[in-house]
């Protein structure tokens, strides 16, 4: 055992870690992943994609294929952190497809719409 003090928020704290043998340590076998239902990809449309900036829920999509938007026209509302985002067409065009539904969870980086 070693000991170690640590300060946290001005109050310390006296700890012990056991120091082990990274040799003896075991592997835990790899666990195999519950397969997956596939899901269709819907085809993706030419031009600029246009990605969540950040992990959350679809409110709302205000805008449709073939849609002619203006450049910082709101194409739909990403609810993130109790906080809704408006995302907005970062160029001027034509919305070529849409990825995303109302109700939709995505990623940071997921595809929510194209426009040419």
């Amino acid at each position: 055992m070693r000991k170690f003090l640590i300060n946290v928020n001005g109050t310390k704290y006296e700890v012990e870690v056991e120091e082990i043998d990274p040799k003896a340590v075991r592997q835990a076998a790899p666990q195999a992943e519950p397969a997956k239902a596939p899901v269709a990809a819907k085809p993706v449309g030419e031009g600029e994609k246009v990605t969540s900036p950040m992990p959350g829920n679809i409110l709302s999509v205000s805008v449709k294929e073939g849609d002619t938007v203006k450049e910082g026209q709101q194409l739909m509302i990403l609810e993130a952190m109790k906080m809704e985002n408006e995302i907005l067409a970062p160029c001027a065009g034509k919305v070529t497809s849409i990825a995303v539904t109302k109700g939709s969870t995505v990623e940071s980086g997921t595809l929510l719409c194209t426009i040419a």
